[in-house]
């Protein structure tokens, strides 16, 4: 029986696609986390963004949190619906919404020495505003099919512990809000804010048991203080069962205290090690990427060399991803 050559190469082709399909889902099947790269690390034009974490960094998720030049809690809708469009192009989903949630000052404190920053990423919402933040985040996060919103706990000061428990409240009240939609409150534990350590997220974890609120573990942050160790100490005092993202960044400690960030891989963080407890404690959602590090000279040539070095700890960790 002779065989058309249309149908010979449409033959080769859809073998061609079925080996493609089945490696990628070998691939998905492989890795226990959902890897994945914050879309502004890379550029501010949303589309170049998912083509490089699809195309280039293989990823079948994305973390959003800026694009083109706008906080993504200041998206309009016609930007939401070609945000949309985008992500099904590449075919990406997205792991959360990184909103700048109570990234402010908290009301009455004596004035915090890190209060005269802003979020840096095209965000400025007082604390008035934060109910209405949280109401914009939860619709956000709805329109990306996401579970999962990532904030903070306020600007940090040198003593939290008089106004800790209203702190907490606040937070709690955030958490109750979102599981009446099913979501997912993240709170990151970030150097500039009152939680920024693993020590510090499980004391706050404790206080606050809802199981909808987590936390955003990110032991870059937690490493930016000379004399805490993310891993093993800081990840150890946490529930395991309540981290629900992970921010993947490294950090170089310098003489007076002081840091500066560093590819994956090429700093202080045990990222090896804290990548095996991860998969040994059964955590499944996000690594994200975060680097934050420049070195390379563009936001997107350091995030490719930190990806790099991320999925290079991954097989030293003996992780397939």
């Amino acid at each position: 029986m002779s065989i058309s050559r249309r149908a010979f190469v449409g033959g080769l082709t859809a073998s061609g696609l079925m080996s493609t399909v089945s490696a990628l889902a070998q691939r998905m099947k492989s890795c226990p986390f959902r890897l994945s790269v914050i879309n502004d690390e890379i550029s501010q034009d949303f589309d170049h963004a998912c083509s490089v974490a699809a195309n280039d960094f293989g990823l079948d998720w994305i973390e959003l949190r800026g694009m083109w030049n706008k906080n993504i809690s200041n998206l309009s809708s016609s930007e939401i619906a070609e945000a949309q469009r985008i992500l099904t192009k590449y075919r990406l989903r997205v792991t959360d919404i990184a909103s700048p949630l109570f990234k402010t000052d908290w009301p009455g404190a004596p004035a915090s020495k890190f209060s005269e920053h802003r979020d840096q990423f095209k965000a400025s919402f007082d604390f008035k505003q934060q109910d209405e933040l949280l109401d914009i985040c939860i619709e956000t996060a709805k329109a990306f099919k996401t579970d999962r919103i990532r904030c903070f706990d306020f600007w940090r000061l040198d003593d939290p512990q008089k106004y800790r428990a209203a702190i907490n409240d606040k937070l709690r009240e955030a958490a109750e809000k979102c599981a009446k939609h099913n979501l997912i409150l993240v709170l990151e534990n970030e150097m500039s804010c009152n939680t920024a350590t693993g020590e510090e997220a499980a004391a706050v974890l404790k206080a606050i048991p809802n199981k909808n609120f987590m936390l955003n573990w990110d032991p870059g942050n937690a490493a930016t203080f000379p004399d805490n160790t993310p891993y093993p100490n800081g990840y150890d005092a946490l529930p395991k069962d309540r981290i629900g993202h992970c921010h993947c960044k490294d950090v170089k400690r310098l003489p007076g205290g002081k840091y500066e960030w560093a590819p994956v891989g090429a700093g202080v963080v045990d990222w090896v090690g804290q990548f095996k407890a991860l998969k040994r404690d059964g955590y499944h959602y996000a690594v994200s990427l975060e680097t934050h590090w420049r070195g390379a000279g563009t936001p997107e040539a350091s995030t490719r060399v930190s990806m790099q070095g991320l999925k290079d700890t991954l097989k030293k960790a003996d992780i397939e991803c």
